[in-house]
């Protein structure tokens, strides 16, 4: 899975926003009438991914053809990279796919323009296995405007071959704190000096979900239930300042090379390279991540300012949706799809963890016997922090898409020593307070 946290240039986000300022226009919240007769129909079918999500998606709808030879399903895969920009201008000109596959960063950017279909009104639509916290994540104003595909975690993937190497313990994740985690990645790039080798102790963590950790350790959460900023100035340069102390100690990349990192795919990061030996990812993407290094890669909890588990902000993330358009022409027929993905047990044995790991206990059950060792070692932590995690965030609010990339661009000043922390901090809380308020206006 290409999560979308790791990417987030900000002209993209800005045209996106562009785009999206039309739905208001463009859009309609009532959905159009399903054909009802029976008669043969197409749905256009959109998401991101790779060629394995591409190959998976598409052996799914082969599938369900063969089982409702009344639909035609009409495939329309994309990249992360241009995703946005093209459902937003599709939809602004009502052209849009009639099953989307949606993130929680546009839930409440599409849902709350009407153009999403409230997914609780169609009667084809199971959902009585589905976990509530996980159907409550697509929820914005009370309508179901998204059903989760599955739940992931953001936690700290170690390399466990260089913890080896170099002769550093791995920590106790249930104790230890951010002045941990900062010692042991420079206990990693000291020991790689000596070897005469350019490696890191870690990589930084410049998402808004990492944010969203360091806000919800304190407290705080990235957004507040009222659709604002649910953080304050200080929080957020206290987050910058942990990111300029990894610089500053050696212990994670110069700001150079770490600008690379961002925007590189999974696949060639410093990480999946074996040049770092912690970094923060989504935990359905620890099988992918051991193939690319070939090495175990072992699942820590995010460290806390107190050493405590409890203390440390995590909690289960959706990791993305099944929405329906407001505008499909056949709404009864585009929900049978999505009830397909979200239900039928052939569709999930070759999906497996793929877009996170179900929250159906009915597709849990029927997937475990397939999973690899690492998909496994993954499903059971998520099961093992739960007693320590912390309720969801709010949905991110209409206007806050482009977020994502004014962390990183504020992040990335601090680590050019463009902008202090405090600064940074400033810039970001009124750049994301402007767009949130445009939104709303």
């Amino acid at each position: 899975m290409k999560t979308p946290h790791r990417t987030g240039v900000v002209a993209k986000a800005l045209a996106t926003a562009a785009a999206l300022a039309m739905l208001a226009s463009g859009c309609s919240s009532s959905p159009a009438s399903s054909s009802g007769d029976g008669g043969n129909v197409t749905i256009r079918f959109t998401w991101w991914g790779n060629d394995l999500r591409n190959k998976q998606t598409q052996q799914v709808i082969d599938a369900f053809q063969a089982s409702h030879p009344n639909i035609t399903v009409k495939a329309e895969p994309g990249v992360w990279s241009s995703y946005w920009d093209k459902l937003a201008t599709t939809t602004a000109a009502n052209d849009s796919p009639d099953v989307i596959q949606m993130d929680q960063a546009y839930i409440a950017e599409y849902g709350g323009r009407g153009a999403l279909l409230d997914l609780s009104k169609q009667g084809n639509v199971d959902t009585s296995k589905i976990d509530q916290d996980a159907l409550k994540s697509g929820q914005v104003s009370g309508k179901q405007y998204g059903l989760s595909t599955g739940q992931n975690a953001k936690a700290v993937m170690i390399n466990t071959k260089m913890f080896q190497d170099y002769g550093v313990p791995i920590p106790d994740d249930k104790t230890w704190t951010w002045d941990d985690y900062a010692r042991t990645a420079a206990q990693i790039a000291a020991a790689a000096g000596k070897a005469g080798q350019t490696n890191y102790g870690s990589s930084y963590s410049l998402t808004d979900s990492d944010l969203n950790t360091w806000a919800m350790q304190h407290g705080e959460s990235l957004y507040s239930a009222d659709g604002g900023l649910g953080f304050d100035e200080g929080t957020a340069a206290s987050f910058f300042q942990n990111v300029l102390n990894l610089r500053n100690k050696g212990a994670a990349p110069p700001a150079n090379i770490a600008t690379e990192d961002i925007s590189a795919p999974v696949e060639q990061t410093l990480f999946a390279t074996g040049k770092t030996a912690m970094s923060w990812w989504w935990t359905n993407q620890v099988n992918a991540l051991q193939s690319a290094l070939k090495t175990e890669v072992k699942i820590l909890r995010a460290p806390s300012s107190t050493g405590s588990a409890k203390d440390n902000g995590m909690s289960y993330k959706p990791s993305m949706f099944w929405s329906v358009s407001s505008r499909s022409k056949h709404p009864k027929e585009a929900a049978e799809v999505v009830n397909y993905m979200l239900n039928n047990l052939d569709a999930a044995k070759t999906i497996l963890t793929e877009r996170g790991f179900p929250t159906n206990s009915e597709v849990q059950t029927a997937i475990d016997p397939l999973l690899t060792p690492a998909d496994k070692a993954a499903a059971a932590f998520l099961k093992d922090i739960k007693p320590d995690l912390k309720s969801g965030p709010p949905v991110p609010p209409t206007g806050s898409s482009g977020v994502q990339a004014l962390i990183q661009r504020y992040s990335t000043d601090v680590l050019f020593d463009r902008k202090s922390p405090s600064d940074a901090a400033k810039g970001l809380m009124q750049e994301a307070k402007g767009m949130i308020d445009s939104a709303r206006k």
